[in-house]
């Protein structure tokens, strides 16, 4: 079974905002079955989207749109649905009340005539009721092809998702298993990994397929197949992971595309009832803002401190200055005395410091652009590594925050 998504507006074609809206839908389908043949982006032009609606029907079975739904003369979906359907708008009684109980419940006044628009739909269509806003979505059908209207905004198409569409598209239709397992590898990289399961990836059943997905420090292995036998998917995956752990087991840091290494740190921290704290240089904040993108951070994260300027990591984190003198402040025993300045500023029993060059020029240093020194405090020591990420400044900043994860993560499990 097939989906196609469409999304509609300008503002995606020009680069003003980044469709995330895809990327939940197609991951929501894909978790009840539904894959997704195709994402299409097009302006806010009727002609464009009747040939885009046109081209969907037929390659898939249900077509989901989002954009284009407001109140606004360049909202245009509705209308535009009204033509390719050979329909016409008519007042929802439903859709209306939803738009009266909105504006009585969170502004506390009447709503307009413009507002009252919203609760126009095409005759034919099936009023989803959104729950979130005064735009419902709306379900047609077409040949066999069922078609979703959603609003553009995030959270209300994320509601319409869950409370209207996922329930029906079940319903609806009947649908293989799929399943995806997903291997979080870091410390060397996508071709590396490959010349090592070579021959593993070339003995792999032709039902189940493998992709690559690197990213800045990290390299995901993703394992996917579908049937109609769920238990049978999961213990062929299971098989094949197994026979990958023996392979590359030494850089597997975790599974599944929701774990990363630091949340797999933060469920290590938080059991075992251990703190962290970060000194940053050259990342510039970039580790507490991962770390803090979770939830329940306050549990085991103390804090964090960037020391750009050399005099701050002598004032703040208590470097001595005959230190940075004798090995310049891109150095293993700065990166270990802004460690331990850190883990005794904050007194958590980790601490992680970064110090290096991220580019684009190096300056006056004596190291290269892209020398990065990690240093890890633990409760038993300290420790640095050396590394070289590259003359790309934001690639240097992501990939040494992701390998001072890797780096952390180890020294955790020690104990």
């Amino acid at each position: 079974m097939f989906a196609e998504i469409i999304t509609i507006g300008d503002e995606i074609l020009i680069g003003q905002i980044i469709d995330t809206n895809s990327a939940y839908i197609a991951s929501e389908l894909n978790k009840v079955g539904i894959q997704v043949l195709q994402i299409t982006s097009v302006q806010d032009e009727k002609h464009h989207i009747l040939e885009a609606f046109a081209n969907a029907k037929n390659r898939a079975d249900v077509v989901l749109i989002t954009g284009g739904l407001g109140p606004t003369k360049d909202d245009i979906t509705k209308h535009t649905f009204c033509e390719f359907f050979e329909d016409i708008l008519v007042l929802n009684e439903d859709a209306l009340q939803n738009v009266n109980e909105l504006f009585e419940k969170h502004l506390k006044r009447i709503p307009s005539e413009l507002n009252k628009q919203q609760a126009l739909i095409p005759s034919k269509a099936i009023a989803l009721k959104n729950s979130f806003g005064t735009a419902p979505g709306m379900w047609m059908e077409k040949d066999n092809t069922v078609f979703v209207s959603m609003p553009g905004i995030p959270f209300e198409m994320k509601g319409l998702m869950q409370n209207e569409v996922l329930p029906r598209l079940q319903t609806r239709f009947k649908r293989p298993f799929i399943v995806h397992k997903t291997i979080l590898t870091t410390g060397i990289g996508e071709s590396a990994i490959a010349e090592i399961i070579e021959d593993w990836e070339n003995a792999l059943p032709a039902e189940i397929k493998l992709a690559y997905l690197p990213s800045l420090g990290r390299v995901r292995l993703r394992l996917s197949t579908k049937g109609t036998n769920e238990n049978a998917l999961h213990a062929a995956i299971s098989n094949q992971v197994k026979t990958l752990e023996h392979l590359i087991g030494n850089i597997i840091v975790g599974y599944d595309d929701e774990t990363s290494t630091e949340e797999v740190i933060a469920k290590l921290l938080t059991n075992r009832k251990l703190t962290l704290s970060l000194a940053e240089s050259c990342t510039g904040g970039q580790m507490a803002k991962q770390i803090t993108a979770m939830e329940g951070a306050s549990a085991y994260f103390r804090g964090g401190i960037v020391t750009y300027a050399t005099d701050t990591k002598t004032k703040i984190l208590g470097v001595s200055k005959e230190l940075i003198n004798t090995h310049t402040v891109v150095s293993a025993p700065v990166a270990e005395a802004m460690a331990l300045g850190v883990q005794k500023l904050y007194g958590s029993h980790y601490a992680v410091s970064t110090t290096g060059i991220a580019g684009p020029t190096k300056g006056d240093a004596l190291e290269e652009v892209g020398t990065v020194y990690i240093g890890i405090a633990t409760p038993d020591g300290v420790f640095s590594e050396k590394f070289n990420f590259g003359n790309e400044r934001n690639k240097v900043i992501k990939s040494a925050a992701n390998t001072a994860f890797v780096l952390l993560r180890k020294e955790i499990l020690k104990n």
